[in-house]
């Protein structure tokens, strides 16, 4: 078990910003990563985090959006600049592992563990 607790959400204007973390117990050789579900749509990727430091990121946050670990690596972040009404979703932590240095991917369907969420909302 990986517990996963985020925070960190809340509600913005369109173009405003948000840091989500996530503190993730125990284990130091699993991969992060943050997803999002909007009501009625599938849940996606937004950003991963190799254990090499390795980003990937969906193509609707490229530039906007920044994940990163803390010094210890079990406190993961999200910095959301420019949010966008299509930003709205629960936000999600998520970890998988063990897993390779280099290996970082958005499939939600390969992540283990998963935090309760916390919900993003961005008006316009």
């Amino acid at each position: 078990q990986v517990p996963l607790v985020e925070s960190g959400g809340g509600s913005v204007q369109s173009g405003g910003s948000l840091r989500l973390s996530c503190t993730a117990s125990g284990q130091n050789d699993y991969c992060l990563g943050w997803f999002r579900q909007a009501p009625g749509k599938e849940r996606e990727g937004v950003a991963a985090i190799s254990r090499g430091g390795t980003t990937v990121y969906a193509d609707s946050v490229k530039g906007r959006f920044t994940i990163s670990q803390g010094y210890a690596k079990n406190t993961l972040y999200l910095q959301m600049n420019s949010l966008k009404p299509e930003d709205t979703a629960m936000y999600y932590c998520a970890a998988r592992g063990p897993c390779s240095y280099y290996s970082v991917t958005l499939r939600p369907d390969v992540y283990d563990y998963w935090g309760q969420g916390t919900q993003v909302t961005v008006s316009s």
